[in-house]
């Protein structure tokens, strides 16, 4: 179909639904996605989720045909599902490695290039990195290769053989990437943990995946502090069967003299200085079968054993460069930054799929709003970012800064705004569109996780979008909202489901297979469960109201944390706010609100009453909160989400579990009964 046709028949159906707030026009309507789609004689964005929902075979063949994935061998048959959804194998015979893409294939001299993917060349900026305190550096694709080929060179000289686990402990710095490259090139499995969790935290994934070594640094900085990492390492090394190396970047030079028993171990710990800049840059990339693993991912519960999701070359690789490429539309002249750390799925997620399109990323070590609340704004405009991803409590925390903040910005280089981790209340996806976005930005919202290492939902550039939603399902992902029979239901709320096998989900949970069927293929037989709460409106758009395990039922009647933190937060003087539920004699379980006030707010018992009513107005009676407590910070984890979880716990006066994935354990002394 024409281009101008097409738009023209877009807008008017667009216009017929109602609370659409961003129409694509011009520029967002010559994206990648709608290239491919005219590629295969697809007339609109509705055909194609249809489509490639339907019949996943034809869409993972055409869109990798597109995408332009580099084979060391192709594969006989794209996947095998004989021994049941939960246990399928993909790109059966293909062999491949995620660096012979990212890297190796932009730096060749001579030969074909994909049409649709071209090489950027040595020179290419690759990497931006700024830390809070205005300390910068800039690698090219020749130096973030160099790096990272030398970290592969000297994990070969110690050893480390493809698949042995390499643990990855450091701050968000511009060694990381190079780590996790040097890991992959090599077939060696990373491992990234947060650099902000402790000892025990650390030890427990470092045993589970029985890593051989683990990088580190001596320390780190967030909110103007010099934050030491090598002592917790220490500490959780000690005594671990099958660790024998610890290379430590002496960043601050507090491991430079290497004192024998203070922090420095002389038979395991070495410098970053002496085994990798010295190292042997020429390197070559292992071919690996497409089920090869390439990182041992672990999800942030804050109780029980954490669960080690498994991810391939082939299937991690496939599924970022579908999402960065169709979703994000990430080009090779544009700069990508998403805020985030290599210990959460998205800072793996944009190394590799920015560089598998040969984009420049951005990395920012420390908080968003330190030293000032306006350092993600001045970011975007120092560095002209086109792409800007964070989560969704985040901009609550930056919004309660006040206007002013990111008034001053026109941040004009922005073409996408991405966010992911929770879901939306309206006035702060408003606020982002309006004040960051300036009206002129879809914000590509998008859900999944660590056991995906993408997406189920997500929207495309073409699509248009109403305040909150996830756009619809992610090319290729056949999603679903049912009811607890398992039956499709639309304009109401039910459980997101998906029916057909996608090539990023986790091979199993590492050493735990029954657990990772229990998690999610009890539920609905041969069925992925993914225990979050969505629906589907009237006009087809989708919508997330957080983890069906965070339910309260009252006298009867289900509703989730997010729905009636959404309420709270619309109030004026709401900056965040927690919901749980709790034991009540009457009601079966009643709802108590955590809430943060906006700054030069004042907490006082007619406040209080006045939020209380505003939620008993906007979600009837029956829901009305049992308390409302005021609190200065609510507890969260590194990627910003709320632990409601913890939150309950501490309430009801029990032991509030393991806490290593909350990045601020202190604000659950704020939570008291």
């Amino acid at each position: 179909m024409n281009l101008q046709l097409s738009e023209k028949k877009d807008q008017m159906i667009n216009q017929s639904m109602s609370g659409v707030i961003w129409n694509p026009t011009g520029d967002y309507l010559k994206c990648r996605v709608n290239d491919y789609m005219q590629s295969h004689n697809v007339t609109d964005w509705r055909e194609l989720v249809k489509r490639s929902t339907e019949d996943i075979e034809w869409f993972w063949q055409t869109a990798l045909q597109y995408i332009g994935i580099d084979w060391f061998k192709k594969f006989d048959r794209l996947y095998d599902d004989s021994k049941g959804f939960a246990w399928t194998k993909w790109f059966i015979g293909g062999k491949i490695n995620i660096i012979a893409n990212c890297l190796d294939y932009h730096l060749q001299e001579g030969g074909a290039t994909h049409p649709n993917r071209p090489r950027v060349g040595p020179n290419h900026l690759a990497l931006i990195w700024e830390s809070e305190d205005g300390e910068a550096k800039k690698l090219t694709y020749q130096e973030l290769n160099e790096m990272s080929s030398k970290v592969a060179s000297a994990l070969l000289k110690l050893g480390i053989k493809s698949g042995d686990a390499v643990g990855i402990y450091m701050p968000m710095v511009p060694e990381v990437v190079a780590v996790l490259f040097g890991c992959l090139k090599i077939g060696a499995i990373a491992v990234p943990i947060f650099s902000g969790f402790g000892a025990e935290a650390l030890r427990t994934r470092l045993l589970d995946a029985e890593a051989k070594v683990l990088f580190t640094a001596d320390a780190g900085k967030r909110r103007g502090k010099t934050v030491a990492v090598k002592p917790d390492a220490d500490e959780a090394a000690k005594d671990l069967p099958g660790l024998k190396h610890v290379i430590v970047l002496d960043r601050f030079g507090l491991a430079k003299n290497k004192i024998a028993g203070k922090n420095w171990y002389p038979e395991r710990d070495l410098l970053w200085s002496e085994i990798i800049d010295s190292a042997d840059p020429n390197v070559k990339t292992t071919e690996l079968d497409a089920e090869h693993p390439s990182m041992y991912l672990y999800t942030s519960g804050t109780t029980g054993k954490p669960k080690g999701t498994v991810h391939t070359h082939a299937g991690a690789l496939v599924s970022i460069a579908r999402e960065l490429g169709f979703a994000f539309d990430v080009k090779s002249k544009d700069t990508f930054f998403w805020f985030t750390d290599i210990g959460w799925m998205m800072g793996p997620w944009e190394m590799i799929g920015v560089t598998f399109w040969g984009g420049t990323m951005v990395i920012a070590e420390g908080a968003p709003n330190f030293p000032n609340p306006d350092r993600v704004w001045q970011l975007i405009e120092k560095y002209k970012v086109n792409t800007l991803g964070i989560s969704q409590t985040a901009i609550r925390v930056l919004r309660s800064a006040g206007d002013e903040w990111v008034d001053k910005y026109k941040m004009d280089s922005l073409r996408l705004l991405g966010s992911t981790g929770e879901p939306w209340d309206q006035d702060s996806y408003m606020w982002f569109f309006e004040k960051v976005g300036k009206k002129r930005c879809p914000i590509i919202n998008i859900s999944g996780g660590t056991e995906l290492i993408g997406c189920l939902i997500q929207p495309l550039p073409v699509m248009p979008l109403k305040p909150c939603t996830l756009g619809g399902p992610g090319l290729g992902m056949d999603v679903d909202v049912v009811d607890e029979k398992g039956n499709s239901i639309r304009n109401g709320i039910g459980h997101l489901i998906c029916r057909k096998p996608s090539p990023s989900m986790t091979k199993g949970f590492l050493k735990d297979p029954d657990r990772y069927i229990e998690t999610y293929f009890s539920k609905f037989p041969n069925i992925w469960y993914h225990g979050d709460w969505a629906k589907v409106d009237e006009d087809g758009f989708w919508f997330l109201f957080g983890r069906s395990d965070d339910t309260i039922k009252i006298a009867g009647k289900r509703v989730g944390p997010g729905e009636v933190e959404s309420v709270l937060v619309e109030h004026a003087q709401v900056a965040e706010a927690a919901v749980i539920g709790v034991p009540h004699d009457v009601k079966g379980e009643g709802i108590v609100c955590f809430v943060v006030l906006m700054p030069n707010t004042q907490a006082s018992a007619e406040l209080n009453k006045e939020i209380l009513d505003w939620v008993t107005h906007k979600l009837g009676g029956p829901l009305k909160p049992e308390k409302v407590h005021f609190v200065p910070v609510l507890p969260k984890t590194r990627s910003a989400k709320i632990v409601r979880g913890a939150i309950r716990r501490k309430y009801l006066g029990e032991p509030v579990g393991d806490l290593a994935s909350v990045d601020n354990p202190e604000a659950l002394e704020y939570i008291q009964a």
